[in-house]
């Protein structure tokens, strides 16, 4: 799994100097929404991705950058978000990053997508550790599922 994780790091690394598809994508529907899974009810943006959480995240910041954001690229949004189906509106929020941008978070658990997953409703990373933490999906009430 990590020559995985690693491998994606490099490619999305690679890419043209554009922000990680999938984050710019979620600014185009900043929508959260929770949706069934094999984890159970978990976090998914708009376009049915599924959101990760970081265990090495203080609340409410994030500490993934470089290799790490381009395995797993936040959430950016850049105007207000909805509460989709499922979720508590009062939950969503954003904290600015380093660079400036705006990173959704639910529960001040700043938000993530991973590279690998490339189709809606695929999870491929729950419960990986990498960048010195865990990478866990979030369940309805903020809660990370172990």
């Amino acid at each position: 799994m990590r020559i995985v994780v690693i491998t994606a790091a490099l490619l999305a690394a690679l890419a043209a100097g554009t922000e990680p598809a999938m984050a710019a994508e979620s600014a185009a529907r900043p929508t959260v929404r929770v949706e069934q899974s094999r984890f159970g009810r978990i976090l998914f943006d708009g376009r049915g991705f599924v959101l990760y959480a970081f265990t090495r995240d203080p609340r409410g910041r994030s500490v993934c950058s470089g290799a790490c954001a381009a395995a797993w690229p936040p959430a950016i949004v850049k105007r207000p978000l909805r509460a989709g189906k499922g979720t508590r509106a009062r939950l969503l929020g954003t904290t600015r990053r380093a660079d400036g941008r705006l990173q959704l978070t639910y529960a001040k658990r700043p938000l993530y997508f991973y590279v690998g997953d490339r189709s809606p409703g695929q999870i491929l990373c729950q419960d990986v550790e990498e960048f010195g933490g865990l990478w866990l999906v979030v369940r309805a009430n903020g809660s990370l599922v172990r």
